[in-house]
């Protein structure tokens, strides 16, 4: 794409790990130029942060890798005079400075939001913690199964007689991220409209706590704790039939539907003692019925009767399964990039089409400091004799 939205802008990105990284990924593909700046000698923490045991080939982590593409890398040392001036000049050009520390890390090394903003009144300052900079827990540890545990979200996965189950993905870094772009996309937009620059806060806990949004607007209301269905829970708020039901030879979800009309669709006798005003107060009965009749065929007999009824249903697949349909190849999600050492890796690409244009961003993640020659030649050029 010739023109991406975001180009010409540039992001300081202090961030390692997942939650502030994630979101300089999102900057990037949408045109920015993000520079992580990084420790020397070690880097981004998240270099050596390995998922299955997986790596590339220039010592960094398949992890690193995926989030990371696109961006450049400044090694330098915060604590060195020397280093810590060079960084001030980049920040005195850029947009962005965004970082993911815990509260008074910065603050130790002179890089606040008061001391970066006299270096430049317009700076968007962006930051994750994971409990906020105030409060008994501003100093633990913001990982996020531990932010998941703390949230109550670790409730709202699997039956109501099941352990705490939390997501199978970094849900807490992902949203977190999310939010933080949203942040800084606000803050570019008001200062084209009135040239100041701002302050973005977020932490973990607080993105998850928005994540779960209607189960806490309905727990203020109500004062009662969800209650996950006995079997078959997909969301602890709504009723039956709506969960994951096992057939004869793989699983279907189904979704909101009348259950009167489902029984007819399934031609399920025993549903049929059923009303749709039962299906909160009988979820776990009605669900324990459904159970016991989807086993009895296969899941493509039984999405064929849901179809054709237009009852929202689908088929469960796994990454194999759906890696060969149509519907998901026409999305054309899967990008190459290769590293600087040569090897391969096949990712997803930003989900977001601009003006009809799929977003691909084939750079690969930068080698610690690769940019550093490059950045300051940059930066000699743009000072003042």
């Amino acid at each position: 794409m010739n023109h991406l939205p975001l180009q010409g802008l540039t992001v300081l990105e202090f961030s390692q790990y997942l939650s502030g990284p994630s979101a300089g990924l999102r900057l990037a593909d949408l045109g920015a130029r993000v520079i992580k700046i990084e420790r020397p000698g070690a880097g981004d923490a998240c270099r050596q942060l390995a998922i299955k045991n997986l790596w590339a080939d220039d010592g960094s982590s398949l992890l690193f890798h995926t989030i990371n593409r696109n961006k450049e890398s400044f090694a330098a040392d915060l604590k060195d005079p020397g280093d810590l001036l060079l960084v001030k000049k980049l920040i005195d050009s850029a947009d962005v400075v965004t970082h993911n520390f815990r509260p008074g890390v910065m603050e130790k090394v002179g890089l606040d939001y008061a001391s970066v903003s006299a270096i430049n009144k317009k700076i968007i300052y962006a930051t994750i913690s994971g409990y906020g900079k105030e409060g008994p827990w501003k100093d633990r540890p913001g990982q996020d199964l531990l932010l998941q545990s703390l949230s109550g979200l670790v409730y709202t996965s699997g039956n109501e007689n099941d352990n705490p189950i939390p997501f199978g993905i970094a849900i807490a870094d992902i949203i977190c991220g999310s939010h933080l772009v949203q942040g800084i996309l606000a803050a570019l937009i008001r200062r084209q409209k009135k040239g100041v620059g701002a302050l973005i806060e977020l932490s973990l806990l607080e993105s998850l706590l928005d994540f779960q949004f209607e189960l806490l607007t309905t727990y203020y209301t109500s004062r009662e704790l969800p209650k996950r269905s006995a079997e078959n829970n997909a969301h602890p708020l709504l009723s039956a039939p709506y969960g994951i039901y096992a057939t004869a030879d793989g699983f279907i979800a189904i979704a909101m539907v009348d259950i009167e009309r489902l029984g007819r669709a399934l031609n399920c006798e025993a549903l049929k003692d059923y009303c749709q005003a039962d299906t909160f107060s009988c979820r776990d009965a009605i669900k324990n019925i459904l159970s016991k009749h989807m086993v009895g065929a296969s899941s493509a007999d039984w999405i064929g009767k849901l179809q054709e009824g237009h009852i929202w249903a689908m088929e469960v697949f796994n990454w194999n399964k759906i890696k060969d349909h149509p519907a998901y190849k026409v999305l054309e999600m899967e990008q190459t990039i290769t590293t600087s050492r040569g090897k391969k890796i096949i990712t997803t690409r930003c989900p977001i089409r601009f003006n009809g244009e799929r977003l691909f961003s084939p750079k690969p993640a930068p080698a610690l400091g690769a940019n550093n020659e490059q950045i300051l030649v940059g930066l000699t050029l743009t000072q003042p004799a």
